[in-house]
Protein backbone atom coordinates (compact mmCIF):
# COMPACT_ATOMS: atom_id res chain seq x y z
CA UNK A 1 0.00 0.00 0.00
CA UNK A 2 1.45 3.39 -0.99
CA UNK A 3 0.56 6.41 1.12
CA UNK A 4 0.56 9.78 -0.59
CA UNK A 5 0.12 13.15 1.09
CA UNK A 6 -1.04 16.19 -0.84
CA UNK A 7 -1.28 19.78 0.38
CA UNK A 8 -4.55 21.58 -0.19
CA UNK A 9 -5.26 24.96 1.47
CA UNK A 10 -3.11 24.10 4.46
CA UNK A 11 -4.78 20.78 5.15
CA UNK A 12 -3.13 17.43 4.69
CA UNK A 13 -4.94 14.68 2.84
CA UNK A 14 -3.68 11.16 3.15
CA UNK A 15 -4.83 8.90 0.36
CA UNK A 16 -4.20 5.37 -0.73
CA UNK A 17 -3.92 4.80 -4.44
CA UNK A 18 -5.69 2.15 -6.47
CA UNK A 19 -4.19 -0.65 -4.37
CA UNK A 20 -6.90 -0.22 -1.71
CA UNK A 21 -10.46 -0.52 -2.95
CA UNK A 22 -13.22 0.75 -0.67
CA UNK A 23 -16.32 -0.69 -2.32
CA UNK A 24 -18.74 0.34 0.43
CA UNK A 25 -19.10 3.73 2.06
CA UNK A 26 -20.34 1.95 5.21
CA UNK A 27 -16.98 0.21 5.77
CA UNK A 28 -14.70 3.00 4.49
CA UNK A 29 -12.00 3.88 7.03
CA UNK A 30 -11.79 7.50 5.87
CA UNK A 31 -15.51 8.27 6.09
CA UNK A 32 -15.56 10.00 9.52
CA UNK A 33 -12.94 12.53 8.36
CA UNK A 34 -14.86 13.58 5.25
CA UNK A 35 -17.69 16.05 5.28
CA UNK A 36 -20.05 14.46 2.75
CA UNK A 37 -19.23 10.87 3.68
CA UNK A 38 -19.99 11.18 7.39
CA UNK A 39 -23.71 10.35 7.08
CA UNK A 40 -25.99 8.35 9.37
CA UNK A 41 -25.84 4.57 8.76
CA UNK A 42 -29.25 4.43 7.04
CA UNK A 43 -28.24 7.18 4.61
CA UNK A 44 -24.90 5.50 3.90
CA UNK A 45 -26.62 2.25 2.98
CA UNK A 46 -28.97 4.10 0.63
CA UNK A 47 -26.03 6.02 -0.87
CA UNK A 48 -24.18 2.76 -1.51
CA UNK A 49 -27.17 1.60 -3.57
CA UNK A 50 -27.16 4.60 -5.94
CA UNK A 51 -23.43 5.11 -6.47
CA UNK A 52 -21.03 3.53 -8.89
CA UNK A 53 -17.36 3.27 -8.01
CA UNK A 54 -14.59 3.30 -10.58
CA UNK A 55 -10.81 3.44 -10.70
CA UNK A 56 -9.51 5.97 -13.21
CA UNK A 57 -6.00 6.72 -14.46
CA UNK A 58 -4.28 10.05 -14.05
CA UNK A 59 -5.29 12.68 -16.67
CA UNK A 60 -8.88 11.37 -16.92
CA UNK A 61 -11.37 14.19 -17.46
CA UNK A 62 -14.31 13.51 -15.13
CA UNK A 63 -16.38 16.28 -16.67
CA UNK A 64 -15.76 19.29 -18.89
CA UNK A 65 -16.86 22.89 -18.69
CA UNK A 66 -19.99 23.56 -20.74
CA UNK A 67 -20.94 19.90 -21.10
CA UNK A 68 -24.40 18.71 -19.98
CA UNK A 69 -24.55 17.68 -16.35
CA UNK A 70 -24.75 13.96 -15.61
CA UNK A 71 -24.26 13.87 -11.84
CA UNK A 72 -21.76 14.31 -9.03
CA UNK A 73 -18.31 12.84 -8.57
CA UNK A 74 -16.88 12.08 -5.15
CA UNK A 75 -13.10 11.67 -4.91
CA UNK A 76 -12.36 8.66 -2.72
CA UNK A 77 -8.63 9.16 -3.19
CA UNK A 78 -6.32 11.11 -5.42
CA UNK A 79 -6.58 14.72 -6.54
CA UNK A 80 -8.36 16.58 -9.33
CA UNK A 81 -7.41 19.85 -10.99
CA UNK A 82 -10.41 22.16 -11.29
CA UNK A 83 -10.01 24.61 -14.16
CA UNK A 84 -11.94 27.06 -16.28
CA UNK A 85 -11.35 28.52 -19.73
CA UNK A 86 -10.58 32.26 -19.89
CA UNK A 87 -11.95 34.68 -22.48
CA UNK A 88 -8.72 34.27 -24.43
CA UNK A 89 -9.05 30.48 -24.51
CA UNK A 90 -6.34 29.90 -21.91
CA UNK A 91 -6.98 27.26 -19.22
CA UNK A 92 -6.89 28.70 -15.67
CA UNK A 93 -6.51 26.42 -12.65
CA UNK A 94 -8.98 27.39 -9.93
CA UNK A 95 -7.73 24.92 -7.32
CA UNK A 96 -6.87 21.29 -6.66
CA UNK A 97 -9.57 19.13 -5.03
CA UNK A 98 -8.60 16.32 -2.67
CA UNK A 99 -10.01 13.10 -1.24
CA UNK A 100 -13.54 13.36 0.11
CA UNK A 101 -14.53 16.32 -2.06
CA UNK A 102 -17.72 16.32 -4.11
CA UNK A 103 -17.29 17.69 -7.64
CA UNK A 104 -20.02 19.01 -9.91
CA UNK A 105 -22.48 19.51 -7.08
CA UNK A 106 -23.70 23.01 -7.99
CA UNK A 107 -24.27 22.14 -11.64
CA UNK A 108 -25.99 18.89 -10.71
CA UNK A 109 -28.41 20.53 -8.30
CA UNK A 110 -29.22 23.38 -10.68
CA UNK A 111 -29.33 21.03 -13.69
CA UNK A 112 -27.08 23.31 -15.71
CA UNK A 113 -23.92 22.49 -17.69
CA UNK A 114 -20.75 21.99 -15.67
CA UNK A 115 -19.11 25.35 -14.91
CA UNK A 116 -15.58 23.92 -14.69
CA UNK A 117 -13.44 21.04 -15.92
CA UNK A 118 -12.25 18.35 -13.48
CA UNK A 119 -9.13 16.41 -14.49
CA UNK A 120 -7.53 13.74 -12.31
CA UNK A 121 -3.94 14.42 -11.24
CA UNK A 122 -3.46 10.93 -9.78
CA UNK A 123 -4.75 7.42 -10.37
CA UNK A 124 -7.97 7.66 -8.38
CA UNK A 125 -11.06 5.93 -7.08
CA UNK A 126 -14.10 8.02 -7.87
CA UNK A 127 -17.75 7.56 -6.95
CA UNK A 128 -20.33 8.74 -9.47
CA UNK A 129 -24.01 9.39 -8.69
CA UNK A 130 -26.48 10.21 -11.44
CA UNK A 131 -28.41 13.46 -11.00
CA UNK A 132 -31.82 11.76 -10.91
CA UNK A 133 -30.68 9.35 -8.17
CA UNK A 134 -29.03 12.12 -6.15
CA UNK A 135 -32.15 14.30 -6.20
CA UNK A 136 -34.33 11.41 -4.96
CA UNK A 137 -31.72 10.54 -2.31
CA UNK A 138 -31.62 14.14 -1.02
CA UNK A 139 -35.44 14.29 -0.82
CA UNK A 140 -35.48 11.10 1.25
CA UNK A 141 -32.48 11.96 3.47
CA UNK A 142 -32.99 15.50 4.75
CA UNK A 143 -29.96 15.48 7.07
CA UNK A 144 -27.71 14.85 4.06
CA UNK A 145 -29.56 17.56 2.14
CA UNK A 146 -28.66 20.04 4.90
CA UNK A 147 -25.02 18.93 4.70
CA UNK A 148 -25.11 19.62 0.96
CA UNK A 149 -26.42 23.13 1.68
CA UNK A 150 -23.49 23.68 4.08
CA UNK A 151 -21.05 22.40 1.44
CA UNK A 152 -22.42 24.77 -1.20
CA UNK A 153 -22.21 27.64 1.28
CA UNK A 154 -18.56 26.79 2.03
CA UNK A 155 -17.83 26.68 -1.72
CA UNK A 156 -19.38 30.11 -2.12
CA UNK A 157 -17.40 31.59 0.76
CA UNK A 158 -14.21 30.01 -0.64
CA UNK A 159 -14.92 31.64 -4.00
CA UNK A 160 -15.44 35.01 -2.27
CA UNK A 161 -12.07 34.63 -0.54
CA UNK A 162 -10.28 33.77 -3.80
CA UNK A 163 -11.83 36.79 -5.56
CA UNK A 164 -10.93 39.00 -2.58
CA UNK A 165 -7.30 37.84 -2.60
CA UNK A 166 -7.01 38.32 -6.37
CA UNK A 167 -8.46 41.82 -6.02
CA UNK A 168 -6.02 42.67 -3.23
CA UNK A 169 -3.05 41.44 -5.24
CA UNK A 170 -4.10 43.52 -8.24
CA UNK A 171 -4.71 46.58 -6.04
CA UNK A 172 -1.26 46.28 -4.44
CA UNK A 173 0.31 45.75 -7.86
CA UNK A 174 -1.48 48.84 -9.23
CA UNK A 175 -0.32 50.97 -6.27
CA UNK A 176 3.28 49.92 -6.83
CA UNK A 177 3.10 50.47 -10.59
CA UNK A 178 1.59 53.96 -10.27
CA UNK A 179 3.32 55.20 -7.12
CA UNK A 180 5.29 58.36 -8.01
CA UNK A 181 8.55 56.97 -6.57
CA UNK A 182 8.08 53.68 -8.42
CA UNK A 183 8.05 55.36 -11.82
CA UNK A 184 10.97 54.35 -13.96
CA UNK A 185 12.35 57.04 -16.22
Amino acid sequence: MTAVTAQNRGEQYSCYMEHTIQSSCVTCDFRPNRLFCDMPAESLKAFDEIKSLGSYPRSTILFAEGRPVRGIYLLCDGRAKLSICSDTGKRLTLRVAGPGEVLGLGATLSNTPYEITAELLDNSQVVFVRRKDLMKFLREHREVCMEVVRMLSQDLHGAYERVRSIGMIRTRHARIMFHPRAMVV
